[in-house]
């Protein structure tokens, strides 16, 4: 669902004026004439994960490497829709992973974050589907995925704590099964957090 594939007069457009309407507002006054149109394409590039193949992400971007050490991208952006009220969730997400003789580019692993993040997502979910997919295509030793997130859907209804912040964590292969990768892992995420 690229922007490019935006048309004028989409069946979403059609849905957003219907909204607008549904909460008492004129579709036609001055603020709001094009307002469908760039909600048609703003919920487009917000969801653009379900076009996207975590493969494809990664590419040939895999190369042979005699390294075994820990590799950890800390502080990657995201950005999602909660899938129960479709107000955005943002943070951070921390990947590690320890090689099996291939390392990936490293600008791989955002690019695998984002296709999972740009989803109507739960937090928990995003994490495992991160964690997993890198240990498919990267077939490592091990993978860890941290998310630290603010909700809206809690900050700006429901509960309307604005403070409440969530964390997950998804551990695979040698961070579920080795307490000292584990233990490195969330001390290497502290000193850099």
């Amino acid at each position: 669902m690229s922007q490019d594939k935006v048309v004028a007069g989409s069946r979403l457009e059609e849905l957003v004026q219907e909204l607008l309407v549904e909460l008492g507002e004129n579709p036609e006054r001055e603020g709001l004439k094009r307002t469908p149109l760039r909600v048609d394409r703003s919920l487009r590039f917000l969801t653009e994960g379900y076009d996207r193949d975590p493969r494809q992400a990664v590419g040939d971007a895999l190369f042979e490497e005699d390294c075994d050490e820990m590799v950890m991208v800390q502080g990657i952006d995201i950005y999602s829709l909660c899938e129960h009220h479709m107000l955005p969730f943002y943070g951070q997400c921390h990947v590690a992973y320890i090689p099996n003789g291939k390392v990936v580019g490293l600008s791989k692993i955002p690019r695998v974050v984002n296709v999972f993040s740009r989803r109507l997502q739960v937090q928990e979910r995003l994490t495992r589907q991160i964690a997993e997919s890198l240990d498919e295509i990267l077939q490592p030793r091990g993978v860890a995925v941290v998310i630290d997130a603010y909700h809206l859907c809690m900050a700006m209804r429901g509960v309307e704590k604005q403070n409440a912040f969530t964390k997950t964590s998804a551990l695979l292969g040698a961070f579920r099964e080795d307490a000292n990768t584990r233990a490195e892992f969330f001390s290497l995420l502290r000193k850099n957090g």
